[in-house]
């Protein structure tokens, strides 16, 4: 599989974690506009082997993950992706477990977490009422519907592509739509790693929470 991370104004997390994959799996990094001061940290991911993609500005993760999909499909075909965050939270074996599943199993498989009193409050209970709102809608029970980590089969790269959202609503689009479409989703167990009380996440508590609830308010009102 292909790792992809979409980053925003990284910091030096994501070279250390470039240096625990190794070569083992191709990276691909979509820098989403984070302009000319995380310039050095690019030049040593490439310096790593990684791939960089940018986009002049910030488009959003959805956008910047169908940029990195897209390429991994054209580049790497027949290729499934991992896609991971590069903070810091997500680590080189859980990573490479989820990637293992999917390739076993030919199922989306998502890197799901244990929300324990380590969690930060804001998390903890974001997550858990994210679920609860899900399973409600969807009828179908996702413990971590919020991971970041989640590897697909190259069979369904294209379908990705064609899922709507440019921003954190991306990924609960693609949940809602692999649901109404037939395509299995699995979760695998990971580590629950939250850096600084979550500093480093770029999530933005109500205008990014509203994208994220708005689809599933959508499947409410379809019903």
């Amino acid at each position: 599989m292909i790792v992809l991370l979409p980053v925003f104004r990284p910091s030096f997390r994501l070279v250390e974690l470039l240096t625990g994959l190794g070569s083992g799996m191709p990276v691909v990094i979509v820098d989403d506009g984070s302009g000319t001061a995380a310039a050095s940290i690019f030049d040593s991911a490439r310096g790593h082997g990684a791939t960089v993609l940018s986009h002049p500005v910030n488009r959003g993760k959805g956008a910047a993950l169908k940029t990195g999909i897209a390429h991994i499909a054209d580049a790497w075909p027949g290729r499934g992706v991992v896609c991971a965050d590069a903070d810091g939270q997500h680590s080189v074996e859980d990573i490479r477990r989820v990637a293992q599943h999917a390739e076993v199993t030919g199922r989306i498989t998502l890197g799901a977490r244990r929300f324990g009193s380590g969690t930060p409050l804001r998390s903890r209970f974001g997550n858990l009422l994210t679920a609860a709102l899900f399973q409600a809608v969807s009828g179908t029970k996702i413990r971590d519907t919020q991971t970041g980590l989640r590897a697909f089969p190259a069979t369904l790269l294209q379908w990705l592509l064609t899922v709507p959202g440019d921003g954190f609503d991306y990924e609960m689009q693609m949940l809602l739509a692999a649901l109404e479409q037939g395509h299995p989703i699995d979760e695998v167990d990971i580590a629950t790693t939250y850096i600084d009380g979550n500093s480093s996440s770029h999530f933005g508590a109500l205008s990014d929470s509203a994208r994220v609830y708005r689809p599933l308010l959508r499947s409410i009102t379809r019903r």
